[in-house]
């Protein structure tokens, strides 16, 4: 180029490049900073979150393994001298239900009526034995009467009185043995600690 406008010298004029260079370098800091604060906030709700959830943990633990007092509502099963059973016999055996009453009054139990089943229970019950009584016989009768029977049947009736009915069943053996219907029963009056609970 002629005239006024020579250019001499190293020197050209530059373009705004640096600019852009110093907008990509503070856009890359940026970004750096908030990537590092993302990741510090993550961490910090991972750790809030992971100590409440092992606060809980160690509550929940504690308070499952806190000793429980004993249980009022369940009522104490009556003593097998408080039980009046009557022995019926529903099988072609004959002297069952005497022998059996026999049994049960040398464990401790009142013994009421014995003789045969009556006709809608007679040879109809296939298993070791029906336990019939009226329906609070469930919350004590039933279970101290059970002790002396293995897989014993049992079922409530209308009736209000409080004896209950060991109906002898056609796959009837024997009572269970006294020492194994003694630890049934001393195992109903002090039931073991349920799960989680402090022994």
């Amino acid at each position: 180029m002629g005239g006024k406008y020579r250019i001499t010298g190293n020197a050209y004029p530059r373009m705004r490049r640096p600019r852009r260079r110093r907008k990509v370098v503070l856009a890359v800091v940026a970004a750096v900073a908030v990537i590092g604060l993302g990741g510090w906030g993550t961490l910090q709700l991972i750790d809030a979150f992971s100590d409440d959830a092992k606060k809980t943990g160690a509550k929940s633990r504690s308070a499952a393994c806190k000793p429980r007092s004993a249980p009022s509502a369940a009522p104490t099963p009556p003593r097998p001298a408080q039980i009046t059973v009557n022995v019926y016999n529903a099988t072609p055996r004959s002297g069952l239900a005497k022998a059996t009453a026999d049994e049960l009054q040398k464990r401790g139990f009142n013994i009421g009526k014995v003789g045969n089943a009556p006709a809608e229970y007679d040879k109809r019950v296939p298993g070791a034995g029906l336990l019939l009584g009226a329906p609070g016989a469930y919350d004590g009768s039933f279970g101290v009467l059970g002790t002396q029977l293995a897989g014993a049947q049992v079922k409530a009736d209308a009736r209000t009185s409080a004896d209950v009915d060991l109906i002898i069943g056609t796959a009837f053996k024997t009572l269970n043995a006294k020492p194994v219907a003694d630890r049934a029963l001393a195992a109903l009056a002090e039931p073991e600690p349920a799960p989680g609970e402090c022994g």
